[in-house]
């Protein structure tokens, strides 16, 4: 019995089967298919599965998926960790300024505690017994003053005792537009040059200052020895940095018409020694 009925079952899937599509009013046939019902499930069974997985791409790989509760879209996530890391920052920040305003609170309130030294017992303590200690010259402190020794023999600065015989030369060779003057308080001299005319340094010294200003454009000063200043300014450029040594004679900079002060190219240059403005006309040829 069991066998008729799974040759029923069989025969009923592999009968084959006629689909013909025909014209309503003729009765042309059109298109015809030969199915068995094994063929239709097959065909039915593969278009779902197609279907299915077709969704599944197009969900997990397209921007649809944002759209489906339950997924986060990778935008926002790291939008919101960028948040997190600012508000973290932001959070730090906030803690030290409590920290800072808490303690100018305690200062400004007089909520200072403070703290007692003896000062006997410190300069007890400091105390040194000089039997104790070797004042003999050990080796490395001859090779260390031999050593200061030769460079101060060869020191770019010229010693005290030579300040006698200081010499300056002029930074640039130029048309005086105005003179040094106390009455006007314009303690320096102007040359008239070139735009980009070399500016050397009017002797051995080392930059103190080398920057740009609003009203008096790039500006560098020299100090030298006994205790001498020079003031270079409105110039184009800037050679040398805060710090560099510089031999008298070396471009330090180029002539140009830079600062609010400036009204064509030239040299505003100062000489100052001990705090006090001196006319470099009374010491340099131009």
């Amino acid at each position: 019995m069991a066998k008729i009925k799974k040759k029923t079952i069989k025969k009923k899937l592999l009968d084959k089967y006629r689909l013909v599509i025909l014209n309503e009013h003729t009765f042309e046939e059109r298109l015809s298919f030969k199915l068995t019902r094994l063929n239709v499930f097959v065909l039915i069974s593969l278009s779902s599965i197609l279907l299915v997985v077709f969704t599944f791409l197009l969900i997990a790989f397209t921007p649809l998926k944002e759209y489906i509760p339950g997924y986060a879209s990778s935008a926002l996530k790291k939008k919101a960790m960028r948040l997190s890391f600012k508000t973290d920052s932001l959070q730090q920040v906030i803690t030290l300024n409590e920290k800072y305003y808490a303690s100018i609170k305690k200062v400004l309130k007089g909520d200072v505690s403070t703290t007692s030294i003896n000062k006997d017992s410190i300069i007890a303590s400091a105390k040194l017994d000089i039997s104790d200690v070797d004042l003999n010259p050990i080796k490395e402190d001859s090779i260390l003053r031999e050593k200061v020794r030769k460079e101060d023999t060869f020191n770019v600065f010229e010693s005290a005792s030579s300040s006698t015989n200081f010499v300056l030369f002029p930074p640039v060779n130029g048309t005086v537009s105005e003179p040094y003057s106390l009455e006007d308080k314009h303690y320096a001299l102007d040359l008239v040059v070139k735009e980009n005319t070399p500016i050397k340094a009017t002797a051995d010294g080392t930059v103190i200052f080398s920057e740009w200003t609003v009203s008096t454009g790039y500006v560098i000063v020299l100090a030298h020895s006994s205790n001498l200043i020079s003031v270079y300014k409105h110039n184009a450029s800037l050679t040398k940095t805060q710090g560099e040594l510089v031999k008298a004679g070396e471009v330090i900079a180029t002539s140009g018409n830079t600062g609010e002060l400036s009204t064509g190219p030239h040299l505003h240059f100062e000489l100052w020694n001990d705090g006090y403005p001196i006319n470099p006309s009374n010491f340099i040829d131009f």
